[in-house]
C-alpha cells in the first residue's frame, strides 16, 4: 500500500521550493512597471499550501519505496504545473488554458494557447520561459540537488523522473550527480546568454530565449518565434545550443572534466549527429528545389528546423506549414525520434531507436542463422534482456498513447493531419505540429476534451510514459 503521508510531505516541500521561484518574475514585473500582485499572490498561495502539507504529513526517509518515488515524481510535476498556472489566470487566461500553458512550460513542450503572445505582460512571459528552464533538467532533479538528506529517497525519485534505458549516475551519491548535471546546465546556459547578448539581443530577450533553448522548450516572447529577429547570427547561436541541449549532459560533463573524447566515442551521439546531418542535407535539397533560391538560404532554414524538431525545442524561423509535403515528411519522421537520453529533449530518444534498429538487424541475421548467438551491443557492451524488453515495452505503450490521443482529437472534429501532429507534438514535448497547430498558429482552437488529452500527453511524455502509466495499474495501489 502506498504511503500517502510520505507523498504529501514531499509534495509540500516541493511547493515550498517552487513558491519562492515566483519572486523572480515579481522582480521583473517591478522593473517593467507592471503589477507584482499576480506573482505575490501566487507565491503566497503556493508557499502556504506547501508549508501546511509539509508540517501535517511529516515523514522519514526510511518509509520510502519505489511506489512513493513514482507517485511523488508524477504528482510533483502535475502540482508544479497546477500552481504554476496561477499567474496566468491573473492575466485573464481561463483555468484550463492556464493549466495547458503551465504544463507546456514545465514539461518543455512549447505548445501554446496564446493567440497574441506580445499582448501579455513581460513578467508573465518571463515566468513562462523560466518554467521551461526549471523543467528542462528536471524539477525533481533540482529538488534533489538542493534538499539535503534525501539519500535512498532521492535515488527513487531520480530513477522515476529519468527512467531511460541507462542510468547516468556520475557520482555514488545521487545528490552529487544531480548537482553536477545542474552545474553543467547552468554553465552552458550562461555561455549562451553571453553570446546572444553579443549578437545584439536585449537582456530580456536573451534571458528568455536562453531559458527555452537550453530546456529544448521553444517558448518565445514573440508570435513569430525566432523568425522575429531575422538574424542569421542569432539563429546560428540558437542552432548550436539546441544541438548541445539535445545531447547527453552526463557526456558533456565527462568531455569537460575527464575524457575529452566521451561524446565522439558514444554510439548514441554519433547516431544523433548522423540523423541531424542526413535530415539537414535532404531538407536543404527539398527547400532548394521548392522554396529558396540559394544553398546558404535553404541550409539556414533546414538545419535550424531539423534541430528544432529533433531536439523537441519547437522554435521556428519559417512557417514550415507552407513547405511541400516532402519537406514535412522529414520533419514528421524526426518528431518520433527526439534527442539523446540524458538531454533536455523529449521524444522516444535516439538511444532507444538505435538499440531497436540493432535488435531488428539481429533478428534478420537470426532468420538466416537461427543457431547463431549474436547479442545486441551498445558502446561495446551487450544490452541486457530486461533493458531490451523495457525499450520494446516503452515504444509499444508510447505508440498506443499516440494512436489513442490522435483518434480522440479526430473524433472531436480536428482534421487528421492536425490530430496526428498535435498528438505527437505534445507526447514528444515538441510544441508545434502542422495545419491548425502549426508553427505560426496555436492550440487555442482545440476542443476542451482535446486540451485535457494533450495536457495528459505532455505530462506522460515528459516523464517517459512509465512513471505516470504505472499508476493506472491495479497493482500499484495494492500491497
Amino acid at each position: 500500500m502506498i504511503n500517502y503521508r510520505v507523498v504529501f510531505s514531499v509534495l509540500g516541500s516541493l511547493l515550498c521550493f517552487l513558491g519562492p521561484l515566483m519572486l523572480i518574475p515579481l522582480v521583473v514585473a517591478l522593473y517593467y512597471g507592471e503589477s507584482p500582485y499576480p506573482f505575490a499572490v501566487s507565491f503566497a498561495v503556493t508557499t502556504v499550501i506547501g508549508s501546511l502539507l509539509s508540517f501535517k504529513f511529516i515523514s522519514s526517509e526510511d518509509e520510502w519505496e519505489k511506489r512513493e518515488g513514482f507517485a511523488i515524481v508524477a504528482f510533483g510535476w502535475f502540482a508544479a504545473a497546477l500552481f504554476g498556472s496561477i499567474p496566468y489566470m491573473f492575466d485573464g487566461v481561463t483555468p484550463l488554458n492556464a493549466l495547458f500553458e503551465s504544463m507546456s512550460g514545465f514539461t518543455t513542450t512549447g505548445a501554446t494557447i496564446f493567440v497574441d503572445i506580445e499582448s501579455h505582460s513581460r513578467s508573465l512571459l518571463f515566468w513562462r520561459s523560466m518554467t521551461q528552464w526549471i523543467g528542462g533538467m528536471g524539477i525533481i532533479m533540482l529538488f534533489i540537488a538542493i534538499l539535503p538528506k534525501l539519500g535512498v529517497a532521492g535515488r527513487q525519485m531520480f530513477r522515476a523522473e529519468a527512467p531511460g534505458p541507462q542510468e547516468d549516475q556520475l557520482k555514488p551519491r545521487i545528490r552529487e550527480t544531480a548537482k553536477i548535471l545542474w552545474a553543467v546546465y547552468v554553465s552552458i546556459s550562461v555561455l549562451e546568454l553571453i553570446l546572444l547578448l553579443a549578437a545584439g539581443m536585449s537582456f530580456y530577450d536573451a534571458s528568455t530565449h536562453t531559458f527555452t533553448t537550453m530546456a529544448c522548450g521553444g517558448f518565445s516572447t514573440y508570435a513569430d518565434s525566432v523568425a522575429a529577429f531575422n538574424s542569421p547570427l542569432i539563429e546560428g547561436i540558437i542552432t548550436l545550443f539546441m544541438f548541445i541541449a539535445g545531447a547527453n549532459f552526463a557526456l558533456h560533463y565527462k568531455t569537460l572534466y575527464s575524457d575529452k573524447k566521451s561524446l565522439l566515442k558514444d554510439n548514441e551521439f554519433k547516431f544523433y549527429f548522423a540523423i541531424v546531418a542526413i535530415s539537414t542535407i535532404l531538407l536543404t535539397g527539398i527547400l532548394l528545389r521548392d522554396s529558396y533560391d540559394t544553398i546558404p538560404t535553404a541550409f539556414r532554414y533546414a538545419v535550424f528546423q531539423v534541430l528544432s524538431i529533433l531536439t523537441t525545442t519547437g522554435y521556428a524561423t519559417a512557417d514550415f506549414n507552407l513547405w511541400s509535403d516532402s519537406g514535412k515528411v522529414i520533419l514528421l519522421a524526426i518528431m518520433f525520434i527526439g534527442g539523446c537520453a540524458g538531454s533536455t529533449a523529449g521524444g522516444i530518444k535516439v538511444v532507444r531507436v538505435l538499440i531497436l534498429l540493432k535488435y531488428a538487424r539481429r533478428e534478420l541475421f537470426k532468420a538466416i542463422h537461427p543457431k547463431a548467438i549474436r547479442p545486441v551491443k551498445f558502446n561495446g557492451k551487450s544490452v541486457p534482456g530486461d533493458v531490451m524488453h523495457a525499450i520494446i515495452s516503452f515504444v509499444v505503450i508510447y505508440f498506443l498513447i499516440f494512436l489513442f490521443s490522435s483518434s480522440i482529437l479526430a473524433i472531436l472534429g480536428m482534421d487528421l493531419t492536425s490530430s496526428i501532429t498535435a498528438s505527437i507534438a505534445t507526447l514528444g514535448n515538441i510544441g508545434p505540429g502542422f495545419n491548425v497547430v502549426g508553427p505560426m498558429a496555436n492550440f487555442s482552437t482545440v476542443p476542451v476534451l482535446g486540451k485535457l488529452i494533450l495536457i495528459a500527453n505532455m505530462w506522460i511524455g515528459r516523464l517517459e510514459v512509465f512513471t505516470v502509466i504505472v499508476m493506472l495499474t491495479p497493482e500499484f495501489w495494492k500491497r
